[in-house]
């Protein structure tokens, strides 16, 4: 049969069906009983380019989860940060940042070619070695590398050069950077050298698209490689359509999942959710409607600032921020009174968890139509 034929004979999955699909791989559905360190294994990771949204991406999914539930296996060097999908600082298991790291190698090659023309004449494996010994030697911020780097290359670009040393190697920021409630500048180390144990070769793709499925699914190719940064997954996916099943989106586009994975029923309730800025759930898919709706497209950033977002019945329904003394609710639509209780409830549930005893209230702010 050919993938025409196959596509056209799937069973469709409407955008309700693909939006409950999603939450209940992301935990969104209901709380999990998970620790933080299991939590984001499961979720291959939480991005992370500032210091709280994971803490806010778990506390959204896990039951009882306080702060310390991360910090503490990340003070332990179980869970470290580093730079791994889509050029991104994310969030990872010590297993992940030791394997998921080399996976996405190529594209780190290839950011590293923009870059070129400020490194004439850099020999990148000297470098990769002389920024290892660097790094190993103490934890050092990017402009001392950089300084150590420029006594040995002075006419090459600064900025190359701190890019050259982070695509070639898997730079961990070590703590206190990344624990809740503690301060502390971006120092860096090999993830080697922070987590004691030597790199593995790169998982096969095909493990890495059972992972993705079993957090994301059901997804097409094109949505594995928006969420990994990453091309040429196809074969992996034909490698392993035996052991999966395949849907149709309602745009007839080819959907893959595992066979025993979650789809709950489209009228499944949705509680309200707090996410953060960057939280995975939104950046995993090159179709996104399964979770933002068409008239809200584009609403959740501006420029390079991406904004909290606000789930109602698991779709984008607004943001969030917080304000000196409170919790300020900004829908896209107006909400009933129900909703609005619901969404009160969720947030005072989401301060106890992260502020406790703080005097924040929840008011809802301007409507943004």
């Amino acid at each position: 049969m050919t993938t025409k034929a196959r596509t056209t004979s799937a069973p469709v999955l409407g955008l309700r069906a693909l939006n409950r699909a999603t939450l209940a791989r992301q935990l969104l559905l209901r709380r999990a009983s998970l620790s933080a360190e299991a939590a984001v294994a499961h979720l291959v990771g939480l991005q992370a380019q500032n210091v709280k949204p994971p803490y806010y991406a778990l506390a959204a999914r896990l039951d009882g989860f306080t702060p310390d539930d991360l910090s503490a296996p990340m003070a332990d060097r179980r869970v470290a940060r580093l730079v791994t999908l889509r050029s991104t600082l994310h969030t990872h298991t010590a297993d992940d940042c030791l394997t998921l790291r080399p996976l996405v190698q190529a594209a780190r090659d290839r950011e590293l070619g923009a870059f070129r023309k400020g490194l004439v004449g850099v020999d990148l494996d000297r470098l990769a070695v002389l920024a290892r010994e660097l790094v190993e030697a103490e934890p050092r911020t990017m402009g001392q590398l950089r300084e150590a780097l420029l006594a040995e290359w002075p006419d090459a670009d600064p900025q190359a050069l701190s890019v050259a040393a982070r695509c070639r190697l898997p730079l961990v920021q070590v703590t206190p950077r990344g624990l809740w409630g503690r301060s502390g500048q971006v120092t860096l180390t090999t993830a080697e050298h922070w987590l004691g144990r030597p790199a593995t070769p790169a998982p096969a793709p095909d493990d890495t698209v059972l992972r993705y499925l079993a957090a994301f699914g059901p997804a097409s190719v094109k949505d594995m490689q928006t969420w990994a940064g990453l091309t040429r997954f196809r074969d992996a996916f034909e490698r392993l359509r035996p052991r999966l099943v395949t849907f149709r989106a309602p745009d007839g586009t080819e959907l893959f999942d595992l066979p025993d994975a979650l789809r709950p029923d489209p009228e499944t309730p949705a509680p309200p959710r707090f996410l953060p800025e960057f939280d995975n759930l939104l950046l995993s898919h090159a179709d996104r409607t399964r979770l933002v709706p068409p008239a809200y497209k584009g609403r959740t950033w501006a420029k390079n600032t991406a904004y909290r977002v606000l789930l109602v019945d698991g779709f984008v329904a607004g943001l969030w921020r917080l304000d000196d003394d409170a919790l300020v609710v900004e829908p896209f639509g107006p909400l009933t009174g129900a909703r609005r209780d619901e969404v009160v409830a969720e947030g005072e549930r989401m301060l106890a968890a992260l502020h406790p005893g703080s005097a924040y209230a929840v008011r809802f702010g301007t409507v943004r139509g």
